[in-house]
């Protein structure tokens, strides 16, 4: 057990949105209806506010004779260079900043406005001091020293790059270089082909990469809002490669991107495809189990497979099941969350049943809102004010690949966050049969990210404790996606376990011990301690009833 102290508190994602949000939007009604709110707090308290608003006065004087008042975050990469504290006119202006900023959010704390009115005005106050930082005005001195570095050039470029945004992107700076990435060339490149399809998925068997291997072979469901390659990306970050080379079969399934055709696609009809698809992975493999790992929604849907199996007494077909990142208790607090009302929730499901899908983009907008200054006011001043072209990362690459949900898989997910209902017997229905997640008795091996805003650890942890069987949950000092791409060998790598599972979070983490390096080893012997007995590779793919289609990475992953 590690020594902790107060200074050393349970952590929780420092973000607003999570999945929730994605799923929800968020609509500018709402935020305009608290900016109104806050509007007339101040014409009502028209002392308080001068208050506040004279001592702000105040320190802006103060810092107009170069005091210095506020320490900002040394780790914030907007202020990180040195001019901001050395040149007069930066360290003047962001003290400024940093003083609207303090006396705003007091101004909010010390109202009388209720506490959920409060929590909804911070956030929206966040969102407008984010944007309004002096590091996103072309008086940025980056920009400025770009500006005389390129002899002028940087402008015209920024101006060329944001008239391409506006274009192409949706009005949001452009978050990586697609040119540097073509998918079946340099991501999702593993040797292997489609051995099944059926109209919402192919399955994708890989060439063996080892001498000899194990008699159960792993099927990997990635989530349903996503393509299936951020398991195969590079070859050094590729989870399916390192699975292959330590002598597992490996199947995965490469979602369909749905049209307004597929609108009655809900949680049933992915359910039933990916029995389809555990059935031929079985069949293929000559294995009469086979491991499942399920990704974010995927997690959702590999659950909900095991109740209507164990409903049906077929559970023996999954060996062990792995979550990466999964949610099976929604139940999540976060401020955005405040706007959400069960008319927000239907105006959601009849935009979405209008169009017959939920956008991708529109999710990506969400996401990108969760994190501004990372994932839009970032590139806003690499893009525009610096004049450069965004990196070539294939991470951001695979996040900018954007699918749609079909209209009644996204109702199912919004009723999922609002009744939460695998925390009770029955409460969901899947297929035709009833859930009761205590009664799946397949051990668990479950992932969570200490920084994941998406779907927030602690939660990811009350989920596990749903399952029955043999349960192991282990947290990663990553967030939502570098908690499933965390190879070994890299330096910061680290995660943290213990035996025992508490019903209690926080004191989990108490009596957790922190362990140097990535899960996958972890997670690697303990699959293969539940795979069988080794065996010569087989190096055909497919079987007589299965034969290969054609090469990965399919043709489901190309459709826009």
């Amino acid at each position: 057990m590690r020594d902790k102290s107060a200074a050393d508190p349970v952590p929780v994602p420092a973000a607003f949105m999570n999945a929730q949000n994605a799923m929800l939007g968020l609509r500018g009604r709402d935020l305009f209806a608290t900016v109104r709110s806050l509007t007339l707090q101040g014409l009502r308290r028209p002392v308080y506010s001068a208050k506040h608003a004279l001592a702000l006065g105040g320190q802006l004087g103060r810092v107009l004779l170069g005091d210095t008042l506020h320490k900002h975050n040394p780790d914030d990469p907007r202020f990180a260079d040195p001019a901001w504290r050395l040149n007069p006119f930066y360290r003047r202006s962001l003290q400024a900043y940093l003083a609207w900023q303090q006396q705003l959010n007091s101004w909010i704390d010390e109202s009388d406005l209720p506490a959920d009115d409060r929590t909804r005005a911070r956030f929206v106050a966040t969102l407008l001091s984010d944007a309004l930082a002096p590091s996103n005005s072309l008086l940025n001195p980056l920009a400025i020293k770009e500006l005389l570095n390129s002899g002028g050039s940087s402008v015209f470029k920024g101006l060329g790059h944001l008239y391409d945004d506006l274009l192409h992107n949706h009005g949001l700076p452009s978050q990586v270089s697609k040119q540097a990435f073509e998918v079946g060339r340099n991501l999702a490149a593993t040797p292997g082909a489609v051995v099944f399809r059926n109209e919402l998925l192919e399955l994708i068997q890989y060439k063996p990469m080892s001498e000899k291997q194990y008699a159960r072979p792993l099927l990997i469901v990635p989530p349903q809002i996503n393509k299936y390659y951020i398991f195969d990306l590079s070859a050094e970050k590729s989870f399916v490669q390192y699975a292959l080379k330590n002598g597992l079969q490996v199947f995965i399934i490469s979602w369909r991107n749905p049209d307004a055709r597929h609108r009655e696609w809900g949680l049933s009809s992915y359910v039933q495809a990916i029995e389809e698809a555990l059935d031929v992975t079985r069949a293929i493999s000559g294995s009469k189990e086979a491991h499942l790992m399920g990704a974010c929604a995927g997690g959702l849907s590999i659950a909900a497979l095991q109740g209507h199996l164990q409903a049906k007494r077929q559970l023996r077909k999954v060996s062990s099941a792995t979550y990466l990142v999964s949610l099976l208790d929604s139940q999540i607090d976060s401020p955005a969350m405040l706007f959400a009302d069960e008319k927000t929730l239907e105006a959601a499901k009849r935009r979405s049943y209008q169009k017959g899908v939920l956008d991708g983009r529109d999710m990506a907008k969400v996401f990108a809102w969760m994190r501004p200054n990372d994932l839009i006011w970032n590139y806003w001043v690499n893009n525009y004010l610096l004049g450069k072209q965004p990196p070539a990362f294939d991470i951001l690459y695979w996040n900018n690949d954007n699918t749609r949900l079909p209209a009644a898989l996204h109702g199912d997910l919004l009723d999922f966050f609002k009744h939460n209902p695998l925390t009770h017997p029955g409460g969901l229905e899947v297929c035709g049969t009833p859930i009761d997640l205590h009664k799946v008795t397949v051990d668990s091996f479950s992932i969570a990210g200490i920084n994941d805003h998406i779907t927030p650890w602690d939660a990811v942890y009350r989920s596990t404790l749903l399952l029955g069987g043999d349960s192991r949950f282990v947290l990663s000092n990553s967030g939502h996606i570098q908690s499933i791409l965390n190879p070994p060998g890299n330096p910061k790598a680290n995660y943290f376990e213990s035996g025992k599972l508490s019903s209690d979070p926080r004191a989990w983490y108490y009596d957790a011990k922190q362990a140097s390096g990535s899960w996958w080893p972890q997670w690697l012997d303990w699959i293969q301690q539940r795979s069988g007995e080794q065996r010569e590779t087989l190096l055909a793919l497919g079987s007589q009833n299965h034969p290969p289609m054609e090469a990965a990475p399919g043709t489901y992953v190309h459709v826009r």
